[in-house]
């Protein structure tokens, strides 16, 4: 694990997410079982939300749609109408990453039409402000809480929190038939799936699934038009490998440190152990310049990330709200002010008031305590690389945008161009800067097969996050069939 110390991993994993984890999911077992609603689609529309003084400028519908035989898998969402006419506007499923990020952190923290007003906690109610670059203003968007044991989705049984890779994808892929069967208006739209950070991993897995239900004839078939996904998690070897080169591109580290370690190790950073003793020097010398960056964003503060917890599973869960409670600092003590990732405090302050709550239809009681990223679930990653899935959606024609920050490097851009390449597509459109009001907002290179390989000029992980305007900006042209 050399190059997992060297490189930080210990800062980006296992959640390989902006939203990075906070506290332990404490799911009260005995109020789930308790929980007996039956309602394979249950939502209701809200025209007012806690935190924002006026009628809500948008339309947004939350609720539950149940999944499996007895419905026992109860997905969360968020869906905000477009703000142009819905009835023709692309609607996208957008699937947050982590795994086990909630669907608030696209919702409110990205590409959504509110965002936090970013002042200091004081006990009241967390305010929004409108964003004047959501997504929303040229497509309807649902945003789900999955997987299960994410934001406020939920399981009746203890078994329904067992998901791997795969699983969620097909939940994923259940989720929206249900949705577009209760939301027939919308059935004839332009879909796209979205997502970024590890749902770059989801996305395609669950593209894949839809084309190939809709070619063997599954209703109601779905209007299918291509997938996006930004800073995406995709292969390890692409994504990890990737850090060292990108280290060196981004003056982290010297060209002689660079040039020893490219000798020594021959490209590959990850899985060096102690026998290839001059690799693994250089990859501890590596460690050293870049210990203290912030690898979200490289230019930014190296700000406090996450609570020091114990590790615990599930069936500790209860023990540790009764033993340990009064030793767990909360998100308001943890996360300093003026830091980006303040906005977690206020998220999780905002998420657990109970009016707002009410607002959202949440089923009182089925979470206990809501986190934006659930490091506790039952997850296992059963999916190594997308690399394939990719690579199979190439040949189908759909679409793709594939985007990233390019002062990421939890995810760099480096690796995600190294693992495009991989596809052997032909460029049709090389390398070349796009522009907003005439400065440049990033570079574009277009590839024969419908993808697009965009970069968003200091963004980080993730970038709509860093770079609202241009982000915005680039995903309307791209689903308006224009170029960047």
């Amino acid at each position: 694990m050399a190059l997992a110390a060297a490189l930080s991993l210990r800062k980006s994993l296992p959640v390989y997410t902006k939203c990075s984890m906070q506290l332990p999911l404490l799911i009260s077992t005995l109020l789930l079982l308790l929980t007996k609603t039956k309602c394979a689609v249950c939502s209701s529309i809200g025209k007012s939300l806690p935190g924002f003084p006026e009628p809500l400028p948008f339309k947004l519908e939350a609720g539950y749609i149940g999944l499996g035989e007895h419905e026992d898998v109860q997905l969360f969402y968020y869906f905000v109408e477009s703000e142009r006419n819905s009835s023709e506007a692309p609607l996208m499923l957008w699937i947050a990453g982590g795994p086990g990020c909630s669907a608030l952190c696209g919702l409110w923290l990205e590409i959504g039409p509110l965002r936090f007003n970013m002042v200091k906690y004081n006990g009241s109610l967390p305010t929004f402000s409108v964003n004047p670059h959501s997504w929303t203003k040229v497509s309807s968007i649902i945003f789900v809480d999955a997987p299960v044991g994410t934001g406020f989705s939920y399981s009746r049984s203890y078994q329904g929190y067992k998901v791997t890779d795969k699983t969620h994808a097909h939940h994923c892929h259940s989720f929206l038939r249900k949705w577009l069967v209760n939301h027939p208006r919308f059935a004839r739209n332009p879909v796209y799936i979205g997502g970024d950070s590890y749902s770059g991993k989801l996305v395609p897995i669950v593209t894949k699934y839809i084309s190939d239900a809709n070619e063997a004839g599954e209703t109601p078939k779905i209007n299918l038009k291509g997938y996006v996904v930004g800073n995406p998690v995709t292969d390890p070897n692409f994504d990890f490998n990737s850090r060292v080169p990108f280290s060196h591109r981004m003056a982290l580290i010297s060209d002689d440190l660079y040039e020893s370690a490219e000798r020594t190790c021959r490209g590959e950073y990850i899985g060096t152990n102690k026998t290839k003793l001059a690799c693994w020097k250089n990859i501890k010398a590596i460690e050293k310049c870049i210990e203290n960056i912030n690898l979200e964003h490289i230019l930014e503060p190296n700000c406090p990330a996450e609570l020091s917890l114990p590790k615990i599973d599930i069936e500790n869960r209860r023990y540790l709200t009764e033993k340990h409670k009064n030793s767990l600092l909360s998100p308001i003590e943890v996360y300093q002010f003026g830091c980006r990732n303040y906005v977690n405090a206020l998220v999780h302050a905002w998420a657990n008031d109970v009016n707002v709550q009410k607002a959202l239809f949440v089923r009182l009681g089925t979470v206990k305590n809501w986190v934006r990223c659930n490091g506790s679930m039952l997850y296992t990653r059963d999916v190594s690389s997308a690399v394939g899935y990719h690579r199979y959606l190439r040949t189908k024609k759909l679409p793709a945008l594939i985007y990233s920050g390019d002062h990421d490097m939890c995810m760099p851009y480096l690796g995600t161009l190294w693992w495009i390449n991989s596809l052997n597509s032909t460029i049709v459109d090389a390398w070349r800067p796009w522009l907003i009001d005439g400065q440049i907002a990033g570079y574009v290179q277009e590839y024969s097969n419908y993808l697009t390989f965009a970069t968003v000029k200091g963004g980080g992980h993730t970038a709509a996050e860093y770079k609202p305007k241009e982000c915005f900006e680039m995903f309307k042209r791209w689903i308006s069939h224009e170029p960047l």
